[in-house]
């Protein structure tokens, strides 16, 4: 087991990174406040995962589990709301500790509860996908979706601990873990050029869930993550590199209704956008655009938004993300493999020019 430390200025908390985690009590029980401890998770995870959890907690804590359907398409404040009508039953007070059981969603959701209810509870993440294993499960961001947006409703709450079990992998389906590789490859596209290298050595193998190679990869990735976002932990600067891809790739989901594709399928997608805006800015090179859009080609995942997409429907959703300030659309771009910086200022042809090489005639 790899245990990474995510030091911010006031508090700090650990990520645990190895095989055969869930059932380890030392590593949860330091970290639940109070005597009740609720596992929130989805219909899909819950009958792998929940007893297995509840029973090494339950020694010590009384547990209680709400169970969310599963899917982005859930991702909103209603379902947030059963969340509440479902803790106030118990009921639960300010010493409950969520334990959020699940993918990125689960995560999201059960984050942006705990930072709500009664002002803020305790919560703790044993997220079971590789794209939350590597992401969303590290920094703090909880939130949910908005029909006009993703993530725009939420919070900037940390957890108390992040539990990573890299034997939950072997529930998912490949699809599934071969999205959450996006992410990954993202870290050493942004800031890990070594990393980078290993990957393109080694793809397949993670595509094929080579344990040790899994492994190495989350630990790698979250090492990456954690010390960008004790540099920046609300994303007043240079967080916002994490979100290389994801302009381009929350308009993806934003016209998808979030529905169709998986979060890491739209964001390989806006990688490759934004690494061939890159290049038309002059920024990257010709050879190391081409190694992008190869290793995204290596995974399966998609190069190319939905067909039916138009420059139209980009700019409308990306109008009303995130990372728009004061009117202008932000976009990470990269200066070199393992470079990244954030830009507004650039010609409108460019972009427009980018992503019609991106839709059809």
């Amino acid at each position: 087991m790899k245990k990474i430390e995510v030091n911010l200025s006031d508090r700090h908390y650990p990520i645990y990174v190895g095989r055969g985690l869930l059932e380890r009590l030392d590593l949860l029980q330091p970290h639940i406040v109070g005597t009740t401890a609720v596992i929130i998770s989805n219909e899909t995870v819950a009958p792998l995962f929940a007893k297995t959890v509840a029973e090494s907690i339950a020694r010590f804590v009384k547990v209680e589990q709400c169970i969310l359907p599963d899917g982005e398409v859930y991702k909103d404040l209603r379902t947030v709301k059963s969340i509440f009508d479902q803790m106030l039953a118990i009921p639960c007070d300010r010493k409950t500790t969520v334990i959020a059981l699940g993918g990125g969603v689960v995560g999201d959701i059960s984050g942006f509860a705990a930072a709500c209810y009664q002002r803020g509870i305790p919560y703790i993440h044993v997220p079971t996908t590789l794209l939350a294993q590597v992401d969303s499960s590290i920094g703090g961001k909880t939130g949910v979706n908005h029909p006009l947006g993703k993530n725009m409703i939420g919070a900037i709450y940390q957890p108390k601990c992040v539990v990573a079990d890299v034997d939950t992998l072997n529930s998912l389906p490949k699809r599934e873990l071969v999205a959450g590789l996006a992410e990954v490859i993202k870290y050493g596209l942004i800031r890990d050029p070594d990393f980078f290298d290993w990957l393109e050595k080694n793809i397949e193998s993670l595509a094929s869930r080579d344990p040790d190679c899994l492994e190495y990869a989350i630990e790698r990735s979250c090492l990456n993550k954690a010390r960008v976002v004790e540099l920046d932990e609300r994303e007043t600067g240079i967080r916002a590199i994490l979100n290389f891809g994801h302009t381009f790739g929350h308009a993806i989901e934003n016209n998808l209704g979030y529905a169709d594709w998986l979060h890491g399928e739209a964001v390989a997608a806006g990688m490759v956008i934004a690494t061939e805006f890159s290049r038309r800015l002059e920024m990257l090179s010709a050879d190391d655009s081409a190694r992008v859009k190869r290793i995204v080609q290596r995974c399966g995942l998609p190069e190319f938004p939905p067909a039916w997409m138009t420059e139209q429907d980009f700019m409308r959703a990306m109008a009303v993300d995130k990372k728009v300030d004061a009117g202008k659309i932000r976009f990470v771009v990269l200066e070199d493999i393992g470079k990244a910086t954030v830009i507004d200022q650039y010609p409108q042809a460019v972009l427009q020019q980018t992503l019609a090489a991106f839709l059809p005639s």
